[in-house]
């Protein structure tokens, strides 16, 4: 593929393309955001900072190699996905993507490959991850958008608690969100998290946490302790570092914020106009 390919999905026009940097390396753009970017001939590699952040956490959920019975809340190009075939070949991944037609474009003009492991399920996150059994995953990713916006159902106590169901003993949750400081939607979210899981990072740029920046907040939990320290020195190293805040540093982020519920939730804020690479 050289030229891009377009369609006009569900969710705004759905814009594919290369990454003239690379032969094999693309770009999904959805609604004039830059959603999702994939090497072909190297999954490993990882364009966007907060991918990389995600992978990180995924990196030292279990020893390298070793599988991880992984769900994917959201797909587009399924970058994890294909990371996690690479890094650890045995891995069971399902992938929740209700946009049927995306998957399909995707998976006509980027194909998974062969014996990948990863198997996709055409439903939305609130009611595929109610669709498993109780400690079947090792970890679960939630990376979904409709539009530039995180659904409002995604951030709430109840599905926290339903992931929390699924996930193994010392299980891993990966989150991406996007909002900026003072955070006023991610605070709230974060305070549904911890409402779950005793344990929980919080990680953005620093220009995110200043307020100057709109942009991706990775957070992770788990009832497990996290390598708080391992995470921090990778994302203080990066070529664009995050800050990590776990512990009293998070309870003073957060404050007195009212945790998301299902009768009380709402999407992540609209981004600026020119603002990518945030989904």
């Amino acid at each position: 593929m050289v030229e891009p390919l377009f369609y006009h999905g569900a969710a705004g026009p759905v814009r594919l393309s290369r990454d003239l940097s690379r032969p094999a390396a693309y770009m999904l753009r959805i609604d004039g955001t830059d959603q999702s970017h994939v090497d072909l001939d190297d999954p490993r590699r990882l364009e966007f900072d907060y991918v990389q952040r995600i992978a990180a956490g995924l990196d030292l959920a279990a020893p390298a190699g070793e599988r991880l019975a992984t769900i994917h809340v959201g797909g587009a190009l399924m970058t994890l996905p294909r990371y996690l075939a690479a890094t650890r070949p045995r891995s069971a991944q399902v992938v929740l993507e209700p946009d049927e037609e995306l998957t399909a474009f995707v998976r006509t003009h980027l194909p998974l490959p062969q014996r990948s492991g990863i198997k996709v399920r055409p439903v939305g996150g609130r009611e595929g991850i109610a669709q498993f059994r109780d400690d079947w995953a090792d970890a679960v990713v939630l990376d979904a958008f409709s539009g530039s916006r995180v659904p409002a159902e995604l951030t709430t106590v109840e599905f926290f608690t339903d992931v929390d169901r699924v996930l193994r003993a010392g299980g891993t949750f990966l989150i991406n969100i996007t909002d900026r400081g003072p955070f006023g939607y991610a605070r709230r979210a974060v305070a549904a998290l911890r409402a779950v899981f005793p344990q929980v990072i919080f990680s953005a740029e620093p220009s995110t946490m200043k307020g100057r920046r709109f942009g991706n907040v990775v957070l992770e939990a788990s009832r497990a302790p996290l390598p708080v320290d391992q995470l921090a020195r990778q994302a203080g190293a990066a070529p664009f570092p995050y800050r990590v805040v776990a512990g009293a540093a998070l309870d003073t982020l957060i404050g007195g914020a009212a945790p998301f519920t299902d009768d009380d939730s709402d999407t992540s804020p609209t981004p600026p106009a020119r603002t990518f690479g945030v989904g």
